[in-house]
């Protein structure tokens, strides 16, 4: 039985493991790479195994870094099953047809204004790319088994995190290997805590967070004093954030803030396509979070939906103080690259940051301070005011993590240290050993280890 690492080390983006059982063939998630180009040529790179050769693909959730490949990987070949829960299926089906027309866009728009290198820019892959792949995923239970073969079998338990997202066991003769995914925070005020695992013979645990904590500031007080500022100087509170999760989480804190009256009650935009599918999809699988269907209501209601590209554009001629969510996350395509030009080289305004920016991305770089920003080939002003709430990240922290792990009934054969950049992997290796004297290791990106 052999594992490697093809993604998802030194990084916490690009995720993909491969696991070997005798002939069979299994990759674990299928993410992009972000970020860094370093990282981000990684995705234009061709595999070392023939896609076709991969008898099926096992995803944890739908956030590209995890599944983002995937209409590639079909493109080149693979024409296996892809396992998932359903609502990873139905999240996939939002995310990965508008990661290729995102793609298709930015390439157009670069072939168009000419600011690119390459003659002539190109997708990594398109839409249709993506709505072929979408064609191969099939849903699974939580909680049942998965019997690909006598001796080989999938489970999948609920990791928190976003919807539909698991922690993956499998079980292969006596040997069982677990998967975290990305783990979620055991009192998230929307998602269920990450299911407790007895044992594993092997185990590959995520480390986002793997050398901070989340702290103990109070979220909601952070975004009352923003909005409240930034109300008063007369500006926009831009929001980029990730379309599945974290946009429901805002929604769900500014409706909570503006029935209080805790801030004033300024109108609210969610400018994302795929983030208003997303919410409208987060009412319809209700036993993956802890709304009442009352609530998931009025927390979608809360903002008024901005779906066509002129409504979007329209933003620009609200005078009046009010909040745009708009989706990247971490500013590296997406709607909210335009909102940026437009509100960015303002001091009134306010750019909000929710949750982790990789290193690499206009985020990153933003937070950390720049003057200024690269976007579709002309240099932004950065004047606007710049705040970061890293604690509403969806990412268990180092503590959450070691909790998690605390529940195993004895110590894994070995611990696999993954998805987090060097510093946090190293940190929560050295956590693990100190605290639970667990023999671990941090892979390197494509290092191949056999397991028994």
């Amino acid at each position: 039985m052999k594992l490697t690492f093809l993604g998802g080390v030194g990084t916490v983006t690009g995720s993909k493991y491969l696991l070997e059982i005798g002939t069979r063939k299994i990759l674990i998630d299928c993410g992009l790479f972000q970020g860094y180009k370093q990282l981000r040529l990684r995705n234009w790179t061709p595999l070392p195994i023939d896609p076709a050769t991969i008898d099926a693909v096992i995803l944890t959730h739908a956030h590209i870094d995890h599944s983002g490949y995937l209409p590639l990987l079909v493109r080149n070949g693979f024409k296996g099953p892809v396992y998932c829960t359903d609502a990873t299926r139905d999240l996939c089906s939002i995310l990965l047809p508008d990661s290729g027309f995102l793609q298709e866009k930015d390439a157009e728009n670069a072939n168009r204004k000419g600011y690119t290198k390459h003659k002539p820019a190109k997708a990594l892959y398109t839409k249709k790319d993506a709505e072929n792949a979408l064609k191969l995923l099939k849903p699974r239970d939580f909680n049942s088994d998965l019997v690909l073969a006598d001796d080989l079998i999938i489970r999948f338990l609920p990791a928190g995190h976003i919807l539909g997202a698991a922690i993956v066991q499998i079980t292969a003769g006596s040997t069982k290997i677990v998967f975290s995914g990305d783990l979620g925070r055991r009192n998230d005020p929307i998602m269920l805590a990450p299911t407790a695992i007895a044992d594993a013979d092997y185990l590959v645990v995520e480390s986002t967070y793997g050398d901070r904590l989340h702290g103990d500031v109070d979220a909601l007080e952070q975004i009352v004093k923003t909005v409240i500022s930034t109300a008063a100087q007369g500006g926009t509170l831009l929001i980029p954030s990730f379309a599945v999760g974290r946009a429901q989480l805002l929604l769900f804190y500014l409706n909570v803030l503006k029935k209080q009256k805790r801030i004033p009650d300024l109108p609210v935009f969610l400018d994302s396509p795929m983030a208003i599918n997303a919410s409208e999809m987060f009412c319809q699988h209700a036993q993956y979070q802890r709304l009442s269907a009352e609530q998931c209501r009025d927390t979608c209601a809360v903002a008024t939906y901005t779906r066509s590209v002129e409504d979007s554009k329209a933003l620009a001629s609200v005078m009046v103080p009010k909040i745009i969510i708009s989706a990247s996350g971490m500013a590296t395509g997406g709607r909210v690259l335009h909102h940026l030009k437009q509100y960015a080289p303002d001091h009134r305004n306010t750019i909000l940051f929710a949750g982790y920016q990789a290193g690499g991305t206009r985020g990153a770089t933003i937070v950390s301070g720049a003057q200024h920003v690269k976007i579709h080939g002309r240099h932004i002003d950065i004047k606007a005011r710049i705040e970061h709430l890293d604690m509403l990240s969806a990412h268990a922290d180092q503590d959450g993590i070691l909790r998690w792990l605390k529940q195993f009934d004895h110590p894994p054969t070995k611990t696999f240290i993954t998805h987090g950049e060097a510093a946090a992997s190293d940190a929560l290796r050295l956590k693990i050993e100190e605290e639970l004297k667990w023999d671990c290791h941090i892979p390197d990106y494509r290092e191949d280890v056999i397991l028994n």
